[in-house]
């Protein structure tokens, strides 16, 4: 009876496993991405990475009153998104650079350290919509005394482009990533 109990309890196991991955492939919408709506905040935070859809994004957020600073975090392109703000008509007075973090736990790390330095609060997560649960989630995890939102950028949003722009490559390494970030670190997506 016992071994019985345990098949039984291994295959809804399965089945669950089985589910909840179908479920994370049919709806990569509603699983990676965490949108906080309108809010205002100290700062916006642009992490590295993507092309010019999180500059964009935060330009826009930035001409709306979000947020009055933003920080571009990431050694590889920052460079780049802070031309890329300019051109939108971003003040270089308000950009400032944080260029060390190759990693989303790296952003988090040494911008959370940038943030209590100036006494900023709260701040803004701008990124690729499939990348904002997981930064969000390691920014709170890092930074637990800060509040923090994610107002991300929806390139690459319908799944028509998705071929064309490699986004089911993004996709399926973000779940990777998620589940490493959880393993590895502590940082749980949920």
């Amino acid at each position: 009876m016992k071994v019985r109990a345990w098949f039984k309890a291994a295959g809804m196991f399965v089945a669950l496993v089985i589910t909840l991955a179908i479920t994370a492939y049919c709806f990569p919408h509603q699983v990676l991405t965490v949108d906080s709506g309108p809010v205002r905040s100290d700062v916006l935070l642009v992490l590295g990475g993507g092309g010019q859809e999180r500059p964009s994004r935060a330009a826009e957020l930035f001409k709306t009153g979000d947020a009055p600073l933003i920080i571009c975090t990431g050694a590889g392109d920052i460079g780049y998104h802070r031309d890329w703000l300019i051109a939108a008509g971003v003040p270089t007075e308000d950009i400032e650079l944080e260029t060390r973090s190759f990693t989303t736990r790296e952003n988090a790390l040494f911008t959370i350290r940038l943030m209590r330095a100036q006494h900023l609060k709260s701040a803004i997560i701008v990124t690729t919509w499939y990348h904002s649960r997981r930064a969000l989630a390691c920014f709170e995890h890092y930074g637990p005394d800060l509040k923090f939102y994610s107002r991300p950028s929806y390139f690459g949003w319908h799944q028509s482009e998705w071929q064309f722009h490699g986004t089911n490559n993004y996709i399926r390494l973000e779940y990777v990533k998620m589940l490493g970030y959880w393993l590895l670190y502590g940082v749980c997506p949920l």
